[in-house]
């Protein structure tokens, strides 16, 4: 039984330098939203 290859999540290619990244951990996640949530309240709060 052959399985369809999956995609990756996020593929980067910049002249020689070629980046895949086939999945992002949930903690990475966190800290990305928990990080834009914080930035935005103090951007509307200035």
């Amino acid at each position: 039984m052959s399985s369809k290859p999956t995609r990756p999540a996020l593929e980067l290619r910049m002249g020689g330098l070629h980046l895949t990244v086939q999945h992002f951990p949930g903690w990475l996640v966190g800290l990305i939203t928990t990080a834009t949530g914080a930035a935005g309240t103090w951007w509307v709060q200035r």
